[in-house]
């Protein structure tokens, strides 16, 4: 047996090339445009989320409280809801980061298609 034969049982295939393929090359930039539109729709998503819950805690019903209340309470509100949003969004909690990837993706360019204005 020659000494560059694979070891039994194992069948003989090409070597991996170092040197990536056209679709590999292609498709990186469109994952990279996926990846940016995700983090934009979370954080759109998080924008969203924060709006809703400051509007919600300005229609308390409960009125002032005199006891618990004040600007310490109001920035830890904010600070709180703030993070809420960003769970809220990256969990997908809401799914509103998720339908607006899906919706906006469908306008991004193909791997096939030139990139206009590149010639």
């Amino acid at each position: 047996m020659s000494s560059l034969s694979p070891p039994s049982g194992m069948p003989l295939t090409a070597a991996p090339s170092a040197a990536p393929s056209a679709a590999t090359l292609a498709s990186a930039p469109q994952t990279a445009d996926r990846a940016q539109l995700r983090k934009a729709a979370q954080g759109f998503e998080a924008i969203f989320v924060r709006q809703m819950l400051t509007a919600a805690r300005a229609a308390s019903l409960g009125g002032d409280d005199a006891l618990f209340g004040g600007q310490a309470q109001e920035t830890f509100a904010a600070m709180r809801d703030e993070r809420f949003a960003e769970i809220a969004a990256n969990t997908g909690a809401f799914g509103l980061a998720k339908q607006l990837e899906a919706q906006l993706a469908r306008l991004l360019p193909t791997a096939s298609a030139p990139a206009a204005g590149k010639d």
